[in-house]
């Protein structure tokens, strides 16, 4: 196909608003996002902002024990960026995935570097909901951004093998009820010293923390994690 024709036929589009935008984000998104970004101060775990620079953690990570080390977003989980992931989710737009990898390698590569990860795992999705969807939204994330990076990709060994309720749906002890036993590792899985998982929302963290468990009762010794979004801290 004529490049000129495709680029007609499929023109760039912003991911947060889905209107036509030659430069990906469109200037008024870009404005929006901006607002959204995770700035410091920020918890020294999971990453949610925080009110003020003499906290070292948020209130979710004072009062809980995590199975991962640490962790970052990109962004808020609030509009635009809510309703981007939505569509990048459930409406086929895999394309954002590509945007999203690489503002996370542009922002936290460094960081990135510093962990050191021997692995990127996307976290997965059960296969009776990957079916109905037709991909791991996940996957497409962790794969373009462990080409960017080149970190080794595994997107085979870590099994969701219980279908869960949408975690958004419950509250925090039902979230975790929710995924007692819901991940496993293959039997060929050979532990590596450090993994990075990636998902697209971190909100309780328990899906992280279920993974989390899973893999360092297997001998991996640190998990970090990168999502595009996440909940406010306290």
């Amino acid at each position: 196909m004529n490049e000129k024709i495709g680029i007609w036929l499929w023109p760039d589009t912003c991911p947060f608003c889905g209107k036509v935008s030659s430069q990906g984000i469109c200037r008024e998104c870009r404005r929006k996002s901006e607002v959204l970004k995770i700035r410091e101060p920020r918890c020294m775990q999971c990453g949610k902002p925080l009110r003020c620079k003499e906290q070292e953690y948020c209130y979710d990570c004072m009062r809980v024990h995590h199975w991962y080390d640490q962790g970052c977003a990109l962004w808020l989980h609030r509009e635009p960026v809510s309703t981007s992931i939505y569509q990048f989710k459930y409406h086929n737009q895999r394309v954002y995935g590509e945007f999203y990898a690489e503002e996370l390698a542009r922002v936290y590569g460094h960081m990135i570097r510093g962990w050191g990860p021997d692995l990127i795992m996307p976290v997965p999705l059960h296969k009776k909901r990957r079916r109905k969807r037709g991909y791991n939204q996940a996957g497409v994330l962790g794969r373009r951004l462990g080409r960017l990076l080149g970190i080794r990709v595994d997107d085979k060994s870590l099994l969701r093998r219980v279908y869960t309720d949408p975690q958004k749906k419950l509250g925090r002890l039902e979230r975790k009820k929710n995924l007692r036993n819901a991940f496993a590792l293959k039997e060929s899985f050979k532990p590596v010293p450090v993994v990075l998982l990636v998902d697209d929302i971190y909100t309780t963290g328990n899906t992280i923390d279920a993974v989390s468990e899973v893999l360092k009762k297997k001998g991996v010794e640190k998990v970090y994690f990168l999502t595009i979004s996440i909940g406010q801290g306290y």
